[in-house]
């Protein structure tokens, strides 16, 4: 195992290299192990100015936001103040959603682990003031019920600002306010940012997006919509600061001067399994309260990714050797850095070797994909799955909505038998073969459902 001062040893002399290798314009990388944590930092925060990432830089870090809300949530469980299993409108009666049934049994649970059925992609941009998350519970009253709550595990971004405005009402501060106050602060976080605002009193890292011509630069935009902050649309950090985020879990839910933060007892069930989650690109084998969980030679090993417009952040962590690892970059070849630095650092540090992605078989089973052909759209894409004069099946992803208007192109991928009723893409994106599920049949014996991590209605 290495130590921790070989751990730095390898970053000063690796992590430049394998980041430029990777043309990822700007990266950023922490390591927890043994109580210590090592850090470095490589190429420029933005290609349009320049300016040099450094540890103590702030990169956005997604969806990893999610487990900073989870832990408000629960927070609100150990005050006694919100039970789990109870109806959400019991705290939120304004709740509801385009089913009034599941409207009025949705649980908070049920939002944690990502099962809430609803709609989960939707961006509403409700303005920039602290009313921005109030807004947006009321934008969604009529967004459609998928399926019945608890059912089907379904990645939903919407469930969490929900949960934001859960932690509003009871806390009575705007949700910005709240984390710094009963997280960054006690936790003695010192760059931890939830808005523009805070972001620019720092080395702020901007993401990068495709041009028209295929070569990467500046996004136009830095984040997304603020009424999506729970669900990850603006926090940016250090990758220090976001272990120091872990190190409390660690801890037993203790800060460094000793106050509580979270009762050992609520660390402890946030990271039992509480859904299985099929096996799609991109996703443990079972959801937490909060975590996405996996299990590798019978050792666990949890945490999250996030995307923001052209900014990707890793976070994993292995509690029983007290190892954790966060990776935040700007674009670029992300995940080659994630597999050459971050995965190959797990396995030196505890002997975890993490599986690769899905691949196509190398002969593909021929099928009648009768029942999977068809439209599918949400409020962000339309899918449409075909088959062509020579029997093969494709894909065809448009996007919509902000997600066009941030700059995401059309994709059409050929498609091929995976098992089951799932179809993996022939052709990779950066090293990944998007895995698409076709779940649920109606009377005609069509697929209901495309499920790529997100459930996706048949139009």
């Amino acid at each position: 195992m290495m130590s921790p001062e070989s751990v730095q040893r390898w970053l000063d002399e690796n992590f430049a290299r394998l980041v430029a290798e990777h043309e990822v314009p700007g990266a950023s990388i922490a390591v927890l192990t043994q109580g210590q944590v090592l850090a470095s930092a490589a190429g420029v925060l933005s290609m349009a100015t320049g300016v040099e990432a450094t540890t103590d830089s702030v990169f956005q870090i997604g969806s990893i936001t999610k487990l900073w809300t989870s832990a408000l949530v629960m927070q609100l469980v150990d005050d006694g103040l919100v039970d789990l299993d109870a109806p959400l409108r019991t705290y939120l009666p304004e709740f509801t959603v385009g089913d009034e049934a599941a409207s009025a049994t949705i649980t908070t649970r049920q939002l944690l682990c990502h099962v809430a059925g609803f709609e989960g992609d939707v961006f509403t941009d409700t303005g920039r003031g602290e009313d921005a998350i109030e807004k947006y519970l009321a934008s969604i009253h009529d967004i459609p019920q998928l399926y019945p709550p608890g059912e089907v595990f379904s990645y939903n971004n919407t469930g969490f600002v929900v949960l934001g405005r859960l932690v509003e009402v009871l806390r009575g501060r705007p949700f910005d306010q709240v984390l710094i106050e009963r997280l960054a602060t006690p936790l003695g976080l010192t760059h931890v940012c939830p808005s523009p605002y805070e972001a620019i009193l720092h080395r702020t890292a901007v993401g990068h997006v495709p041009g028209p011509d295929g070569t990467i630069a500046a996004a136009p935009t830095w984040a997304l919509a603020r009424s999506n902050a729970p669900a990850g649309a603006m926090l940016a950090m250090t990758p220090r600061d976001l272990l120091g985020f872990i190190a409390m879990h660690m801890a037993g839910g203790t800060a460094p001067d000793g106050s509580a933060i979270l009762t050992p007892g609520t660390v402890t069930s946030m990271q039992q399994p509480q859904v299985k989650v099929p096996r799609l690109t991109g996703m443990g084998g079972s959801w937490g309260l909060g975590w996405e969980m996996e299990e590798h030679d019978g050792h666990a090993v949890i945490g999250h990714d996030g995307g923001t417009i052209g900014q990707a952040a890793f976070l994993r962590f292995v509690p029983e050797h007290g190892v954790a690892i966060a990776l935040l970059t700007n674009g670029g070849g992300f995940f080659g850095v994630f597999t050459d630095v971050l995965a190959h650092l797990l396995k030196e540090l505890t002997g975890i070797t993490l599986p690769g992605h899905p691949v196509p078989p190398a002969e593909p089973e021929t099928i009648d994909p009768t029942p999977y052909l068809g439209r599918y759209s949400d409020t962000i894409y339309d899918f449409t799955v075909s088959q062509d004069a020579d029997g093969a099946i494709w894909l065809d992803r448009v996007p919509k909505d902000i997600i066009a208007e941030i700059g995401e192109k059309p994709m059409r991928t050929r498609l091929v038998h995976f098992e089951g009723d799932s179809l993996i893409s022939l052709e990779s994106t950066q090293g990944i073969h998007p895995i698409f599920a076709f779940i649920g049949r109606d009377d005609a014996g069509l697929a209901k459902y495309i499920h790529y991590g997100r459930v996706v209605a048949r139009a």
